[in-house]
């Protein structure tokens, strides 16, 4: 059975062996609030907290009982995509914004395509063939494009060797700025 904010409190006061009184002078927060936070007559702000965290000698989650966090990695999961690509998602589910690492070694430049959103890559191996609108342009490791997806554009390994992108792309048009090096402040 879960427990509440309230008898967390309560039990804690109980181990310390403290009266309302004194916890009341330890942490400046008066007995009838201290009382209605036990009760769970009183919502626990952080301002009544910290300090009570601080008498407890506990963290802000082990005071709330905030859920353990779980592992933060990933699980990558190669994707076979169009025209030979595979794709390894980045991201744990499709939101507005998405973080690929693709393969390309396909060097066939197949048509263009025009769609909603914004994309951003940067070329981590290999080099990349990328056209847009009516220019096109190789892309090295360690560059960079950003582009709006509105605007056709294909892209391809630039010899047919694989290369490797890190591609963010948002499906509503987010737009994710780069600089090299801060501006010249003469």
């Amino acid at each position: 059975m879960a427990t509440t904010v309230g008898q967390r409190l309560a039990a804690l006061r109980a181990e310390h062996d403290l009266t309302l009184a004194s916890l009341s002078e330890m942490t400046g927060i008066s007995k009838s609030t201290l009382s209605r936070l036990e009760t769970d007559q009183r919502k626990p702000t952080l301002e009544l907290l910290l300090p009570l965290s601080r008498a407890y000698q506990v963290s802000l989650d082990d005071l709330v009982g905030a859920p353990e966090v779980g592992d933060p990695r990933v699980q990558m999961k190669p994707r076979e995509l169009d025209h030979g690509r595979v794709g390894i998602p980045l991201t744990r589910s499709i939101g507005p914004l998405q973080a690929w690492k693709m393969i390309l070694s396909d060097a066939d430049l197949h048509e263009p395509r025009v769609h909603e959103g914004y994309e951003w890559f940067y070329v981590l191996s290999g080099r990349i063939r990328l056209r847009l609108g009516d220019k096109e342009v190789v892309l090295r490791a360690g560059e960079v494009a950003e582009f709006d997806c509105r605007q056709p554009h294909a892209f391809c390994s630039a010899d047919g060797r694989p290369a490797e992108i890190l591609s963010l792309f948002g499906k509503q048009g987010e737009r994710i700025h780069t600089r090299a090096a801060p501006p010249n402040r003469s």
